[in-house]
């Protein structure tokens, strides 16, 4: 049977070469006024999601 893909998960993850997970950091979509230019340009960088998290992510992306 096939497994479905969790297709928010899909739209926020996206797998490294070496397996991890990537993921855009938090807090950088609105009400940017109040936050320093410097806080913004380090909020761009994608993250590497932690490994407690990653089981979870990786039963949603089956495919991945």
């Amino acid at each position: 049977m096939k497994l479905k893909t969790h297709r928010g998960a899909a739209k926020r993850f996206k797998k490294t070469k070496s397996g991890k997970f990537k993921r855009q950091a938090a807090f950088h979509t609105h009400i940017l006024t109040k936050k320093s230019p410097k806080r913004k340009r380090g909020l761009r960088k994608s993250r590497i999601l932690s490994a407690a998290e990653a089981p979870k992510i990786k039963r949603m992306l089956p495919y991945a």
